[in-house]
């Protein structure tokens, strides 16, 4: 808007008419690109030789657009802040009535320079570096019920994966081997292989059937596998290549002698649908549930956690929420986008069991007596929407399951 209105100060009409034009081609191209994966991913395979201009534009594009609306509220905060000294410069006693401190406006002048830029940094380093820095996380777990044979069962999970432009099969390989370094027992991956219709949902199963674990690899469906219509062709494609992927369905797992009951469902949908309430979540799988062995939930969507805990579920692994991409600690409170839309955004937590009321989190497990049950959320390890990590790296999770 301020372009605009710049270019319309040119007293040549010639150059008014030609920049207004070059300002027009340009919101063509950002909303274009913004559209891109709904228009066939047309944009994102122009190609010149062996470059790919396509991915270019669009990468360059979604950087701008998210940094430059954090750098617009920066530069409005401190736009705010030069208001309110100027008004309470004006109230103090004493003084000059239409004063202009030339020093205080240079201040806020380099302030607003940097806090508008400071965004624009931080996202060429969080696309640049922060986003491929795989983390492992290690956790111990304890687990309600869980029999002493099962105790230091050793677990991998990756989440999130998103195979396209930003996570090509070579990143999702080595993430693969970095699990597999951990010599885990059994491997999980709780769901979004892809983000959208047309990613490489064979490639992406291909690279996660190199997981390597005696127990087997198994995994469930997210929410992207039901906007791309995949659920089949991911479960289809888990089968033949070995790995078992569970969709309202349940398997018995031995283990040093004792079992344990692993369940999955595709994503559970927690909001309205076409005006409908959708009923309550894990409906599909109450009637598999064991009281003669501990329970292990795979379920993409973490909010059903508060159902599994009630239906008596020991342990939900989950993912979803990317950790929110972007997480920044403020007076030591995080601050991430997804606690728009779930309480429970990354790492370890625990709730009472069976229906017991309250509401729990961090380390303890037991509370005078009343059994807990946990959920294990993982950050993933891809990106959506905006291509840029900030303060939650990609991890890679070892959980070691202990007798509570």
């Amino acid at each position: 808007m301020r372009a605009w209105t710049w270019i319309g100060s040119f007293s040549n009409a010639n150059w008014r008419f030609g920049l207004h034009a070059v300002l027009i081609a340009l919101a063509a191209a950002l909303l274009a690109t913004l559209l891109d994966p709904l228009l066939g991913h047309g944009i994102s395979r122009l190609t010149f030789g062996s470059f790919n201009i396509g991915k270019t534009l669009s990468t360059v594009v979604r950087l701008w657009l998210g940094a430059s609306f954090f750098g617009f509220l920066a530069v409005e905060s401190v736009g705010a802040i030069e208001w309110l000294t100027n008004v309470a410069a004006r109230l103090r006693p004493g003084a000059v009535a239409g004063a202009f401190s030339p020093s205080r406006r240079t201040f806020f002048q380099y302030a607003a320079v940097l806090a508008g830029g400071f965004p624009f940094l931080a996202a060429t380093y969080g696309f640049a570096a922060e986003r491929l820095r795989y983390t492992v996380e290690r956790v111990d777990v304890p687990i309600a019920n869980l029999p002493p044979e099962l105790d230091g069962l050793r677990v991998a999970q990756l989440s999130d994966i998103h195979i396209g432009d930003y996570m090509p099969p070579r990143e999702i390989a080595r993430a693969v081997a970095m699990a597999n370094d951990l010599q885990p027992d059994i491997s999980f991956v709780t769901g979004d292989f892809v983000s959208s219709e047309g990613d490489p949902l064979d490639a992406c199963i291909t690279e996660l059937s190199r997981l390597r674990a005696p127990l087997g690899v198994w995994g469930c469906n997210g929410n992207h596998e039901i906007y791309a219509g995949v659920e089949d062709e991911a479960e289809r494609l888990f089968r033949e290549k070995g790995m078992r992927l569970l969709r309202a369905s349940s398997a018995v797992v031995d283990h040093n002698g004792a079992r344990f009951n692993l369940l999955g469902v595709d994503y559970q949908r927690d909001h309205m649908t076409s005006g409908e309430p959708t009923g309550p979540m894990l409906q599909e799988v109450e009637h598999l549930i064991r009281r003669d062995m501990p329970n292990f939930l795979l379920s993409h969507n973490p909010n059903s956690f508060h159902r599994a805990a009630e239906l008596g579920i020991e342990l939900s692994l989950a993912g979803h929420t990317h950790g929110g991409q972007v997480k920044f600690e403020i007076v030591d409170h995080s601050v991430s986008p997804a606690r728009l839309i779930t309480p429970f955004v990354a790492g370890l937590y625990h709730l009472p069991m069976n229906g017991n009321a309250g509401i729990a989190s961090g380390n303890g497990l037991q509370t005078a007596g009343m059994q807990k049950a946990a959920l294990y959320v993982n950050r993933g390890l891809g990106t959506l929407g905006f291509p840029v990590r900030i303060g939650v790296p990609p991890e890679i999770t070892l959980l070691t399951l202990r007798r509570a």
